[in-house]
């Protein structure tokens, strides 16, 4: 995206609050998850620093759903430790953060309802805010339909406006676009792009090389549960360490 067009988005967007103490870098230590008896993630090391659009990927069963689950506090792990730079916990800390799944999640009200609903819970009804936001994701001419009327690529647009109402320091997204057509795609790659550019963190679950191609700085590659690698998008590319990620990168499937 043109950093003009980019830097146009941000007028629905509010700047982060630095005033407050950063949850940023995210530590785990050994996190895993067990569940029937199997170790489904781990054991993780992973740190995330600010800035940077992290990308996670894998082949399907490597754990990257459940690593976001883990890290949004969505599950407790079965051993290990998530660890924030902030001394904030339980809601405090959920309400610094937001995270959109694969299929969205949407209320059974209008598209505006669904967006002054997520602000309310910030204790902030705003009506001039919620047109903002639903100018940024270009849902303004649909504010009075029905939220579940709306195509598969206006939802996901809406479950981000609803997740940036609460301004998050970090935001998790967990295959967003999959299934979705290119124009919608590339219609939520500007969104996460100008999130981004206002200072939150991204950390992106996908399976489209393409769209990890354009999107990330690092990439978090997992396989078989754990950290395969972490390293520059770049890198990662151009020269795999693993040989798991090789062959995702061929794609083959590891042997």
């Amino acid at each position: 995206m043109r950093d003009d067009a980019r830097l146009h988005m941000l007028g629905g967007l509010m700047p982060i609050n630095r005033q407050k103490r950063s949850l940023l870098p995210l530590s785990c230590e050994g996190l895993c998850f067990d569940a029937g008896g199997m170790r489904l993630l781990g054991p993780v090391d992973l740190t995330l620093a600010p800035g940077r659009i992290t990308v996670v990927m894998g082949h399907n069963g490597a754990g990257k759903s459940l690593l976001l689950g883990l890290l949004h506090g969505l599950r407790a792990p079965s051993a290990g430790t998530v660890r924030w730079s902030t001394r904030d916990s339980g809601d405090t800390l959920r309400r610094r953060q937001a995270m959109v799944f694969q299929k969205p999640v949407l209320l059974r009200r209008s598209v505006a309802a669904n967006v002054d609903f997520a602000l309310k819970t910030r204790g902030r009804p705003d009506p001039d805010r919620r047109d903002a936001l639903l100018a940024h994701v270009g849902l303004s001419h649909l504010a009075a339909r029905p939220a579940r009327k709306l195509s598969g690529g206006e939802q996901q647009r809406l479950s981000l406006a609803r997740a940036l109402a609460t301004e998050p320091e970090i935001l998790f997204l967990d295959e967003p676009t999959a299934s979705l057509d290119p124009a919608s795609v590339r219609a939520i790659e500007d969104i996460v792009f100008a999130a981004h550019d206002a200072g939150t963190k991204i950390v992106f679950v996908t399976h489209d090389l393409g769209q990890a191609r354009r999107l990330a700085d690092e990439i978090v590659f997992l396989h078989d549960g754990r950290v395969a690698e972490q390293t520059l998008a770049s890198t990662f590319f151009d020269k795999p360490r693993s040989a798991a990620a090789l062959a995702y990168l061929e794609g083959r499937l590891p042997l």
